[in-house]
């Protein structure tokens, strides 16, 4: 269901034909990321894609996960002058402050974790671009108003099926069978103005089928517009936009 050159074509999963070696070694990944990275106690600052960040406790750290420095290499990119962008799952903000630096009129940062939605306005003000992006706690874009509505939605989600221990390890796994983001595409559907765009960034070790039935139910098409190869696994990235 993902046009995704050979990801995820049609049922039967990718993920799911994982061998006993893949995933013993994304369990011990996991472990380890949530002990040393996502459990972190202890507020850091760091600089990744020419943004100071603040990075308090539990939120995804953009220096560790590699994921965040190529997703925002890409945002920045984009000509999103005068566009009214949201980042669902916003973690420090990053997303969201390369796509205000890319010249969007509006930002909305969201994640579940408060500590996350305060880092992203934290951070806003701290990058001269507190005046374009605020930070809303809200799971999915269940917590936000009817209005507004958006241009584009950016979203890397946690790319796992699996019971997260807490509100941390939420932006690893995303509950079984994808349950806590199963909501998601409807939600942006509904809030995507007319000829409006979501940009997904997914591991090549998710389920594709299961998230591809998600995104078709939502009544988006998907295409792969970039990939990045790192150890054991690749990004995704993908362009949805909505059919009749």
């Amino acid at each position: 269901m993902l046009d995704s050159a050979g990801y995820a074509r049609g049922l039967g999963g990718t993920s799911a034909a994982q061998g006993p070696l893949r995933r013993f070694t994304r369990a011990f990944i996991h472990f380890w990321s949530y002990h040393l990275f996502l459990k972190h106690r202890h507020t850091t600052v760091t600089r990744v894609a020419g943004f100071r960040l603040t990075v308090p406790p539990t939120v995804f750290h953009p220096k560790v996960f590699l994921t965040s420095k190529y997703f925002a290499g890409f945002i920045g990119g984009l000509d999103l002058k005068g566009k009214r962008v949201a980042e669902v799952g916003c973690g420090s903000g990053i997303l969201s402050l390369a796509a205000a630096r890319a010249g969007a009129d509006r930002v909305v940062a969201i994640d579940i974790n408060p500590n996350a939605a305060h880092a992203a306005g934290i951070n806003a003000r701290d990058n001269g671009l507190g005046d374009r992006l605020r930070g809303v706690c809200s799971n999915l874009m269940s917590g936000l108003k009817a209005e507004p509505m958006f241009d584009v939605i950016i979203t890397s989600p946690p790319s796992f099926p699996g019971e997260p221990r807490d509100v941390a390890d939420r932006a690893w796994v995303a509950g079984p069978g994808y349950r806590d983001i199963a909501a998601l595409f409807d939600q942006a559907r509904e809030r995507l103005l007319p000829g409006g765009v979501v940009y997904l960034l997914l591991s090549s070790d998710s389920d594709l089928d299961r998230l591809g039935e998600l995104i078709h139910r939502a009544h988006f098409s998907a295409h792969m517009i970039g990939k990045q190869s790192i150890f054991i696994e690749d990004f995704i990235l993908y362009e949805l936009r909505t059919f009749s």
